[in-house]
């Protein structure tokens, strides 16, 4: 009896000895091999579970330097092709694919995968929860000098039962990763599709942005099978972490459309990272392949308009006597100092070039007037217009050195370093102010190398300088003005009062920085410097000397402020915007635009006198106000009062580095709307009907 109890338990092990084998075998099909390749079908469950997907992989391996194709080869070859025809309980087999590599060769381009790679597939059941059955005749193609097509047969069954990981899950898993989605999880964004020139020149310019530093970013695109793509030229900006990738167009001609009216789907790579898009390209905002000619005429165009903008508008009073005062001199004196004033903004401007040169060179980041985001440039500007109020009220004189404020002689409205020097201070008020064409300008530039900035500049100088050299080539306009007399002492003290409101502005700024109280202390300390020196005028003699000395102690007293308040880090700005503004979310544009919002940006800041205007004259407006807080249109403020990397690479993803700067987002643009640097109700109410979702017949 025992013995028959023991043969029965061994023949039990050994049965169940030959069946473990076979329901411990991995859910993957037999290699199909070949002398280079081997391919077979894998799965990340061990059964199909109750959920309606499972998760499969075509897994390849390849011999050294042979490789098979992405789902869109180039310029040779095809992708891997499955065939599920002889499947059953399988409805839909989603194929994806994961961020190819570029080859070259012979002026060549092709995409694809060497060595090994897993085509994750999603494969839909008509049944789920039943066993499901995978035939799929698998046609590719695979190249290394030569290229040899081949057919893989795979068979896979996977039954009935819970669907635990498999041993293949992970390896799935690894390649699902790098299929390109939205690039969040990656930390990369596609931010802006542009079409450049048309025909044969006609380009695509993509513009995307990492949350980290670039290694190696490329750009395949896909569109009509008529189109082809050039591989791109990408130029990395912003510490790398925004790149900026050119490609040249052909076969439009074919077509006969613009890049602007084709769809085109959008893949950014940068090592196994991926990002993906399918967008209309949107015409090109600045930049582009402008020559420079143009760029420098619209330079020289824009720096002239400046002078009409309300940043200069400051320095009226220092303009307006210099005008003044040649009246009755001799024609040489007066050509002398306005050329001079000339050359004090060119050279400023240079100066502006060269520094940011040197940022952008360093890796920070760059913008058109961004000096105004540091508190100590605005306490110096600050106590630089109070003194020169203080002098047009007659407190007392600004006598500079001999070598420079006696060049020229004595005749010539105080000689002419101070001309030079009225140009330089010219320039800075100027610079938190854009202008049209002033923006497509400095963004051409700041895009490009340091020959670039510094031509760009220098034309930008040259139309700021422009009236001082219309002058100095007609004497006349200043000389036949009145001569200086009594009259003179009245409009020095109304032009002072002129000088008073710019340093009471760049006190608000420094409040938009620091906050209340800080402000408040230098604006008192300002106040104090206007007391001593009113004092010292009055009382005279000695008493004169100690009022200086104050004046230069009570200065020092105004830079110390901001660090004693802890820089700009102790900065409060108000939580509480205007009733229908939300803080800049860029992340969250695009899942608004796709339930159908509008969604309206301003990059605006305190100092930013241009943006002030906008939205005092524009978006002020009862009907803007109105149609901003109407569903379904949303209203973000970008401010960039302080230093912000965000919105510094934001503005550069648009080829933009300085602001007023407004885009409007919507159904029928994606990708943005770009208004001018001065607003309009028109230009505001016209973006944000032409991107809003068509209404319902």
């Amino acid at each position: 009896m025992i013995r028959r109890r023991r043969v029965l338990v061994a023949a039990l092990l050994l049965a169940g000895a030959s069946i473990a084998p076979a329901n411990a075998a991995p859910p993957a099909s037999q290699w199909a091999e070949t002398e280079q390749t081997a391919v077979r079908l894998i799965a990340a469950t061990e059964a199909v579970g109750t959920t309606e997907t499972i998760p499969l992989g075509l897994e390849f391996r390849l011999e050294k330097d042979w490789k098979i194709y992405w789902r869109s080869p180039g310029d040779a070859g095809f992708p891997p092709r499955p065939d599920w025809s002889g499947s059953e309980n399988l409805s839909e087999a989603k194929l994806s694919w994961p961020v190819p590599a570029r080859f070259s060769v012979l002026g060549l381009e092709t995409l694809g995968y060497e060595d090994a790679v897993v085509l994750p597939i999603a494969a839909r059941l008509e049944r789920p929860g039943q066993s499901v059955r995978l035939r799929a005749s698998v046609d590719y193609l695979t190249c290394k000098e030569i290229c040899i097509p081949y057919t893989a047969e795979l068979a896979l069954d996977l039954p009935r039962g819970e669907a635990g990981p498999s041993p293949f899950a992970h390896l799935i898993n690894r390649f699902a990763v790098r299929v390109p989605g939205n690039g969040a999880a990656h930390g990369l964004s596609i931010q802006r599709v542009e079409a450049l020139g048309a025909g044969s020149t006609a380009a695509l310019r993509v513009v995307a942005s990492s949350a980290s530093p670039f290694s190696a970013p490329d750009v395949f695109v896909e569109g009509p099978p008529e189109l082809v793509f050039n591989r791109p030229d990408v130029l990395l900006e912003q510490a790398g972490r925004v790149a900026v990738a050119t490609l040249g167009v052909h076969g439009l001609d074919r077509l006969k459309l613009p890049l602007t009216a084709l769809p085109l789907t959008v893949t950014l790579a940068d090592g196994p990272r991926g990002a993906e898009r399918t967008v209309v390209p949107v015409a090109a905002t600045g930049g582009g392949k402008a020559s420079l000619a143009v760029i420098l005429g619209l330079a020289l165009l824009g720096g002239l308009i400046l002078n009409l903008m309300p940043c200069v508008l400051p320095v009226l009073s220092i303009k307006l006597l210099g005008v003044v005062s040649h009246g009755g001199r001799a024609p040489g004196e007066v050509r002398l100092s306005f050329i001079a004033t000339a050359a004090g903004i060119v050279f400023s401007f240079l100066v502006l070039a060269a520094g940011l040169i040197g940022v952008k060179a360093a890796g920070g980041v760059i913008g058109w007037g961004i000096q105004f985001q540091q508190p100590s440039f605005l306490v110096a500007m600050a106590v630089i217009v109070t003194l020169f109020a203080g002098n047009l009220w007659g407190f007392f004189e600004i006598r500079l050195p001999a070598a420079l404020g006696g060049l020229g002689g004595p005749s010539t409205a105080g000689g002419l370093g101070a001309s030079f020097l009225t140009g330089a201070f010219a320039t800075l008020l100027a610079t938190p102010c854009s202008a049209p064409f002033l923006g497509t300008a400095v963004a051409f530039a700041l895009a490009r190398g340091a020959g670039e900035i510094l031509l760009v500049f220098t034309a930008l100088g040259l139309g700021l300088a422009l009236p001082y050299l219309l002058v100095a080539a007609v004497p006349a306009m200043a000389t036949r003005l009145p001569k200086p007399g009594p009259w003179m002492i009245w409009l020095r003290r109304v032009l002072g009062f002129a000088l008073a409101a710019t340093a009471a502005w760049l006190v608000t700024v420094l409040a938009g920085i620091l906050g209340p109280a800080p402000s408040a202390a230098i604006a008192f300390v300002l106040a104090v410097i206007i007391g001593f020196l009113a004092a010292g005028h009055h009382f005279g003699g000695p008493f004169r000397a100690a009022a200086m000395v104050a004046v230069a102690g009570l200065t020092a007293i105004a830079f110390v402020v901001p660090i004693s308040a802890g820089g700009m880090s102790a900065a409060a700005r108000p939580s509480a915007l205007a009733k229908v503004w939300q803080p800049f979310d860029e992340a969250a544009i695009g899942g608004l635009v796709e339930k159908g919002n509008v969604v309206f940006v301003d990059v605006t800041a305190d100092w930013c006198v241009t943006c002030q205007i906008n939205k005092t004259f524009v978006l002020g407006r009862e009907a803007i106000v109105a149609r901003l807080g109407a569903p379904p249109v949303l209203a973000m403020e970008a401010d960039w009062t302080r230093p912000n990397t965000d919105i510094a690479r934001y503005l550069a993803s648009f080829g933009r580095y300085g602001i007023p700067f407004n885009v409007v987002y919507g159904p029928r643009a994606p990708q943005g709307l770009v208004l001018p640097e001065l607003l309009s109700e028109a230009a505001v109410l016209g973006a944000l009907e032409q991107a809003a979702a068509p209404l319902a017949n």
